[in-house]
């Protein structure tokens, strides 16, 4: 990292300002644009989905924005604009043909994206970057106030993380990438590799739009730096010539979206509603309108997607005088070489079509080579029957969230490339492998030909997705991360439980007793997807394999739906329901040895009774994001992803069985209201685990983990651990299921060295 301690900047630390933002925002352009439409020229906000995303904390705190104003040679001063404080960064011509057009555009974006077109390495193109990125960092810690929130954003700015915690170690830094992260076998061709990978390690938590692209870097600084890598953490080494200590960071995708609110508002406009009827009529009433909207990329496939059209044309598949393709294409980077070619490449095919398959009463493709305001997008996207996003390589794509955002009477289809993030989230998409062109062509088909009933029943359950999903929760959810993630560089497991867990590795016989969910797994939406982080799975296994060592899973999920989503090593004990079902793991494949669940007369009869009630339930809120888990004992309320209009009614429906069923046991959790007819807690599994050997750990998370953690309050032998917020009986207190992670390998290490002693 030597070459990162160069720089003219990086001689001594940066003492916090006397007053300064709170929140600071680091990204290559200023959320501002000069509007020259107007005399004097005026800054006018730009429409783009960050500056949306962070409005509302850049509101709450008056943050700040560090960036380039996108003229070369252009020296301004800091301003105020819309609540943000503008810090604007200074380039050279020569730094924007070096920096940003040569090393972020020419080298990093082909790398990143699987090397499409092939980068160049030029090492003066990297120190314009290693400078410019030094200059964004200088800026930065000038302003920022003791102890702020520093986001940095995208490839532009990937030594930025480090070289801002070498002057501010005081800060939070937060980094995200908005672009694919490569394969690390891609990666290592940078002749720069390891300062890239070390300069983002500097920050607190690293955010990524794909799992992939978050595990191809945990994968490269593993590889190439020697970072010890533990699930999503990363344990950083010292940087000495910079005089940054060893820290822990975390590695983890954040899929970003759009403001879906406010393109709805858009789309039920009337007159916009109206535009879009004339868009379709200035058309000539085409049966089928396609819509490409993009950046003029060769990223994008473009030209496989006018290629699959043109050839459906000629296949006499579509019919050139009842299908017309409107393809807006941006203006991008159009001073590099590759961006030229592209365009050639476009408008040569797009005349070949119109060539060919128009006439004078009818064009076949309409190209568009500029940008369109926000209203007149939605219009287009009201217009079009087909969206088609075909991008050979993409962190997310949101044209495709805004076009489902805005099917508010959910028709349309949507034809989504499978190289993008945006597959991940909007699963009912007509996906698509755009380099296979007859993949394409009967993917295209089949979304002409799409029936009214799978049309709706597809764009319904995205647009829910993206209306739980939106721009803002993107934000908050990182934001939350990074605190969490800074709080644990900071502090670590804390020095009591570190002991506590050192004496309990000690024991001969110990049990390991965890929940599941919000403990070994994040809790997630659908529960259905829940899955142990990999790290605390790993540590599991290696536990379990351990001399005098068992371990328990206690959770409220029924035993089947737990065994579902989580298959634990061979000999685990397993508490379902609470503690009501119980088994242990066999070996092999063979499944759970389950203890028999029994009725009583009784129990059966009021269990009868739930059951009808919920059927009623069911019925009454089918669309409303509620939903009912039955377990052998009881059913649970769902009401997580409850959209907003109907989250009284459902609570108020809730209430009623609270009151209906009052004789049950209730058990009340996050979102959820469990009512079971048999009165067994997660205390008694607890009880029967210490019955032979009194040491033990129990992990857990919710209010049902309480009946636990009081059934060992008086237990000597017993280690308890509450993860999260909120009030406890537990005796230790972890933030996060990564927390467990690392409190695991911890009891592991310590239990290993002393067993080899």
């Amino acid at each position: 990292m030597k070459r990162l301690a160069e720089g003219k900047y990086q001689s001594k630390r940066i003492d916090p300002p006397q007053s300064g933002p709170d929140f600071v925002v680091i990204a290559n352009r200023l959320p501002v644009d000069r509007d020259t439409s107007v005399d004097p020229p005026a800054w006018r906000t730009s429409p783009g989905g960050l500056v949306t995303a962070l409005d509302p904390v850049m509101s709450r705190t008056d943050g700040a924005w560090v960036g380039w104003a996108g003229q070369p040679d252009e020296e301004l001063e800091p301003f105020d604009k819309d609540g943000i404080h503008i810090v604007p960064v200074t380039l050279s011509a020569t730094e924007v043909r070096r920096y940003y057009e040569g090393f972020s555009n020419a080298t990093l974006w082909p790398l990143f994206h699987d090397v499409i077109v092939p980068p160049e390495y030029h090492r003066t193109w990297w120190d314009a970057y290693r400078e410019v990125n030094e200059r964004f960092a200088h800026r930065a810690a000038e302003v920022a106030a003791e102890g702020a929130t520093v986001w940095v954003n995208d490839y532009q700015l990937l030594l930025v993380p480090l070289l801002l915690r070498a002057k501010r170690p005081d800060l939070k830094i937060g980094f995200f990438n908005h672009i694919p992260f490569p394969a690390w076998e891609l990666f290592s061709q940078l002749p720069w590799r390891v300062e890239i990978l070390t300069g983002l390690q500097g920050a607190d938590l690293i955010g990524f739009q794909r799992p992939s692209d978050a595990a191809n870097f945990r994968s490269a600084v593993r590889i190439l730096c020697g970072t010890s890598t533990r699930a999503e953490r990363l344990t950083v080494p010292a940087q000495d010539d910079l005089g940054v200590p060893g820290h822990t960071s975390i590695a983890r995708h954040f899929p970003i979206s759009v403001d879906t609110e406010s393109l709805q508002e858009l789309a039920a406009d009337p007159d916009i509603i109206e535009r879009a009827a004339q868009i379709r009529r200035d058309l000539g009433n085409p049966e089928i309108l396609m819509l490409g909207v993009d950046r003029l990329d060769y990223t994008k496939g473009i030209r496989h997607r006018i290629k699959a059209f043109e050839e459906l044309l000629r296949d006499k598949r579509l019919d050139p005088e009842s299908v017309t393709l409107v393809q807006v294409a941006t203006p991008s980077r159009e001073r590099v070489e590759q961006y030229k070619q592209i365009r050639h490449d476009v408008e040569l095919a797009v005349g070949r079509i119109n060539g060919e398959f128009s006439d004078l009463n009818n064009q076949v493709v309409h190209y568009l080579h500029h940008s369109y305001p926000r209203d007149q997008m939605v219009a287009l996207f009201l217009a079009a029957d087909v969206c088609l996003v075909t991008a050979l390589r993409d962190g997310m794509n949101l044209v495709a969230k805004e076009y489902v955002a805005c099917r508010l009477d959910d028709t349309g289809a949507l034809v989504l490339s499978e190289f993008t993030g945006a597959a991940d989230q909007l699963t009912q998409a007509l996906k698509v492998n755009p380099h296979d062109i007859d993949n394409m062509k009967n993917t295209i088909m089949r979304a002409c030909e799409l029936p009214a009933k799978e049309q709706r029943h597809r764009m319904r359950l995205m647009r829910k997705r993206l209306e739980k999903d939106t721009v803002h929760v993107w934000s908050r959810s990182f934001l939350d991360a990074l605190d969490d993630a800074a709080a644990h560089r900071a502090h670590g497991l804390p020095n009591d439980l570190q002991d506590a867990l050192n004496r309990l590795a000690k024991a001969p016989q110990l049990t390991v007793a965890l929940d599941f969910d919000g403990v070994l797994a994040p809790l997630v939406d659908d529960p259905y997807t829940s899955a142990p982080l990999p790290g605390s799975a790993a540590e599991v296994r290696a536990l379990s394999a351990m001399n005098g060592t068992r371990v328990a899973l206690v959770s409220g999920r029924n035993l089947e739906n737990l065994f579902n989503v989580y298959e634990p090593p061979t000999g685990t004990l397993m508490y379902g329901s609470h503690g009501s079902e119980t088994a242990h793991v066999l070996p092999g494949k063979r499944g759970l040895e389950a203890t028999q669940v029994n009725l009583t007369d009784a129990e059966e009869a009021t269990l009868t009774d739930l059951e009808n009630y919920v059927k009623e339930f069911e019925e009454k809120f089918a669309d409303s994001g509620a939903w009912i888990e039955r377990k052998p004992f009881g059913r649970t309320f769902h009401w997580r992803t409850v959209q907003s209009e109907f989250r009284e009614k459902v609570l108020a429906n809730v209430q009623e069985a609270q009151e209906r069923f009052s004789h049950v046991r209730q058990v009340s959790g996050h979102d959820i209201l469990e009512l079971t007819v048999r009165h067994v807690t997660k205390g008694d599994a607890v009880n029967e685990l210490t019955t032979s050997a009194p040491e033990i750990l129990y992990v857990g998370d919710d209010v049902t983990d309480e009946d636990a953690f009081a059934a060992l309050a008086q237990n000597p032998n017993a280690v308890t651990v509450k993860v999260g917020d909120g009030e406890t009986r537990a005796a230790y207190r972890v933030s996060s299921p990564a927390d467990v992670t690392d409190l695991l390998f911890h009891l592991r290490v310590a239990r290993a060295q002393h067993q080899a002693q």
